[in-house]
């Protein structure tokens, strides 16, 4: 209920924002449970299989070596239970790589204290403003722009008005502004009919382009993975999910998993504009199958011929088109002294 839930003084002032809302309701989330695995709300690749850790340890291996393997740290945005970095630094170490430093940008404590019980000797951040700067970065960001405020705005037959949620006695609404944001919509998409959403996602920006200033100034690359599309396009992409199942994202505020599709072109132009250059976003499974997800998997059947079934399900859901293969996308953006990574070109 909105007048009693862990939301009840957002809207103390009347409506707010789609990304006001988004932020409030997800930091409560994710602050106070571990949402992962059956007994939770979702599942994420590297929770599906142990090979997309270690995919991602041997892409950041190939890319040390070929950057004539410099000092490093590794960073994790939203690193869910610490499962895909303990999984990649295993890989990682099996060539040689160590990093100097383990720094997971986190914010929820229960999910933290999963991290360090598989990363003992890792360091947190609230944000990416205080990853250290002494050392090549090599920063991977699995499914963690999908949960980033997005901004919804709704075209009307007065114009472009702002999307917001307000509170009708135990429901929530929404409405929108009365203030023109024609400013912000993109100009290929000004003449949408009424009705039309589009988003934008500010905070997912500011995350980019502050991270790529970073890699630019020490060195590196950034991988991002998760689920979305070229822009610019329209769509209202907002959803929750409770219990593995979709969910009203307006019901149970705080209590479900808000995500919206990512924009890998704003995400790319992000990157340019902090002083990396891009390659990407190519389709997760196309990725995982030039990093050797095959290979991968007939080996670990041959140590556990009993599992063969088990294992080839897991390759299944990350890399078919009809699961995760062609929803998810993955980009890099890395130094300009650095090399491209691999993956992105035939």
């Amino acid at each position: 209920m909105p007048d009693s839930g862990p939301l009840a003084d957002l809207w103390r002032h009347g409506p707010v924002s789609i990304a006001d809302y988004m932020g409030a309701a997800n930091g409560h989330y994710y602050a106070t449970r571990d949402p992962l695995g059956a007994a939770g709300d979702f599942t994420t690749a590297p929770e599906i299989s142990q090979m997309f850790g270690e995919l991602v340890g041997i892409w950041c291996a190939d890319l040390w070596d070929r950057a004539g393997r410099p000092a490093f740290r590794y960073v994790e945005l939203g690193p869910g239970r610490g499962t895909l970095a303990a999984d990649a630094l295993r890989a990682m170490r099996r060539f040689g790589c160590n990093p100097v430093g383990i720094e997971l940008v986190e914010t929820s404590p229960s999910l933290r204290a999963a991290q360090l019980a598989r990363i003992p000797d890792a360091a947190h951040h609230d944000s990416v403003e205080s990853l250290p700067g002494d050392a090549a970065l090599i920063v991977v960001a699995n499914e963690f722009f999908d949960a980033l405020p997005v901004r919804q705005l709704l075209a009307t037959p007065e114009g472009w008005r702002e999307r917001l949620v307000a509170r009708d006695g135990a429901r929530l609404v929404t409405l929108h502004s009365d203030a023109p944001v024609d400013s912000d919509v993109p100009p290929s998409l000004r003449s949408q009919p009424a009705g039309t959403v589009i988003e934008t996602s500010p905070a997912s920006i500011a995350a980019m382009h502050r991270c790529a200033r970073s890699i630019a100034q020490a060195g590196g690359a950034m991988l991002a993975i998760d689920y979305g599309y070229r822009g610019p396009a329209a769509g209202d992409t907002l959803q929750a999910v409770s219990n593995h199942r979709y969910a009203d994202p307006f019901e149970r505020a705080g209590e479900v998993d808000l995500t919206a599709h990512v924009d890998f072109t704003a995400l790319g132009d992000a990157a340019r504009s902090g002083g990396l250059t891009v390659a990407g976003p190519v389709g997760q499974g196309l990725w995982l199958q030039r990093l050797g997800i095959d290979a991968r998997l007939q080996a670990l059947i041959a140590t556990s011929p009993a599992r063969a079934e088990e294992l080839e399900g897991q390759r299944h859901r990350l890399v078919e088109a009809g699961e995760m293969g062609e929803l998810f996308q993955v980009l890099t953006a890395h130094a300009a002294a650095w090399p491209t990574p691999t993956g992105f070109t035939a």
